[in-house]
């Protein structure tokens, strides 16, 4: 299911020959140690045991509240249906499992506007379009893994040599492994702009975007800010902000009838908004205005993480109801896991917090745009709103099955969309590539030097070093 990066092990034998020394940092990972600020360092994954055991002491220890007195999940999180899931998650379940996942990978920290961020790069083939792919909440990087091997080796999945993609995956701050703000200001324009520093620091100067949930939000704000390398960006989840129109987005705000003239589909999303406006944003409302009051209950009872997480993954998955028939059991604890041994349930929902874009005040998106839709997402905008909102929309795609954790549940159609997302783009860099080439031939360039070095240019794929 993931593909690991042939040449792992070429890493970390680099690593040794180096003298690069690991360090134990919060207890839960190692990192190279490297004092320059814009230092990339190495990092791996270790959540000692008595974390672990911590974990399912608590678990054992759960005081479980009466039954729902309904028959749906209108009341939350049914108590069968997460008691079974517990009783696994304290017994059965194992973390390690998860850690190797993603010790398999090229992991690192760098320290961008005071704060450490975490992220996943593989490296592919020589000059192939570079692609950073942010997550959301409650997810994290756990919900993009299985896209990993289609995407930098797509040789091997289906696809062509040419569909191939750098990959960097960061966690956004507070979330993971990447570092908790201690202050206020990390709004979504602050990580959009943190991701540029990033892609520069990689030595990426041309690349594009991808996003769904906060994920879609920071490649929209991205979009907006248009950094000269962002070539264009791609979203499963289209914002509110960015679509809805003037007077639809007028309408709702004010409890409003839906404006004349609207077509059957524009009145279904308009119904649409309406309802999840009325029956699907009480957890955002409550991170949205107090954070730190959710907080000491999500921080110190992992069952209470477990149904806050859990009644999200239920409500957004493809399967509404059912997430097992999407993801499988370890799918939903690795990431609910992660979530529990980074202490961050507080520090992911300040995001909420700190997020000052109005719900229904339209961003401009200057640059090249792609949407897929997948037909549970929580809101699909009409094509005729999505062109309004995005004066060069470049691909526009409705698909027959998968909902909100669109890379999670249906990996091979997200790579597939992908891919035919940024093919007008990836062919107008490709032509960037064979000017540039011809301009420094008959020499090869410093990228190719860098890849001979870490046997880049060889069968296999890369090292995910850094350049």
């Amino acid at each position: 299911m993931l593909a690991i990066v042939s040449s792992i092990n070429a890493l970390s034998v680099l690593a040794l020959t180096a003298g690069i020394l690991l360090l134990t940092a919060a207890g839960n990972a190692r990192t190279s140690h490297d004092t320059k600020p814009d230092a990339i360092r190495t990092f791996r994954v270790h959540i000692p045991e008595k974390e672990i055991a911590d974990l399912r002491r608590r678990i054992a220890a759960t005081r479980w509240p009466d039954k729902e007195t309904v028959t749906d999940r209108s009341q939350g999180v049914q108590l069968e249906k997460l008691q079974a899931l517990v009783r696994y998650w304290g017994t059965d379940y194992d973390w390690r499992k998860a850690e190797a996942k993603l010790n398999s990978l090229p992991q690192f920290v760098t320290t961008i506007d005071g704060l450490d961020i975490y992220f996943i790069h593989v490296r592919s083939r020589p000059n192939t379009l570079a692609l950073i792919m942010t997550h959301g909440w409650p997810g994290s990087v756990f919900e993009l893994l299985k896209t990993i091997g289609p995407l930098t080796d797509p040789t091997a999945h289906g696809g062509r040599a040419e569909d191939a993609f750098d990959l960097v995956l960061p966690s956004m701050p507070g979330y993971g492994f990447s570092e908790k703000p201690k202050g206020t200001g990390w709004s979504p324009d602050r990580i959009a702009r943190a991701w540029d520093v990033l892609m520069t620091r990689l030595g990426y100067t041309r690349y594009v975007a991808q996003g769904g949930d906060w994920g879609a939000i920071i490649a929209d704000v991205m979009g907006r800010q248009a950094p000269p390398g962002l070539l264009g960006i791609h979203v499963n989840r289209q914002d509110r902000a960015a679509t809805i129109p003037p007077d639809v987005a007028k309408a709702l705000s004010h409890g409003e009838p839906a404006p004349a003239g609207l077509t059957a589909e524009e009145w279904a999303v308009f119904d649409q908004i309406k309802d999840f406006s009325k029956q699907g944003t009480g957890y955002a409302v409550i991170m949205a205005t107090r954070p730190q009051t959710i907080g000491y209950g999500l921080a110190d009872s992992p069952v209470g993480l477990a149904a806050w997480v859990y009644d999200t993954f239920a409500e957004w998955v493809f399967t509404r109801g059912d997430p097992e028939r999407s993801l499988t059991r370890d799918d939903v604890l690795d990431n609910i896991t992660l979530y529990w041994v980074t202490n961050t349930a507080v520090s992911s929902a300040r995001l909420y917090w700190e997020n000052k874009l109005n719900f229904f005040e339209p961003k401009h998106v200057s640059i090249p745009v792609a949407v897929s839709v997948f037909p549970d997402e929580l809101y699909a905008a009409p094509r005729s709103w999505t062109e309004r909102a995005y004066p060069k929309l470049i691909y526009y795609n409705k698909l027959n099955k998968g909902g909100h954790f669109a890379a999670w549940e249906q990996p091979q159609l997200f790579t597939e969309e992908l891919r035919a997302a940024f093919k007008s783009l990836r062919e107008l860099e490709a032509g960037w590539w064979d000017a540039h080439n011809a301009r420094v031939s008959p020499r090869r360039t410093r990228q190719h030097r860098r890849h001979d070095r870490y046997g880049l240019n060889r069968a296999g794929g890369g090292s995910g070093l850094p350049v």
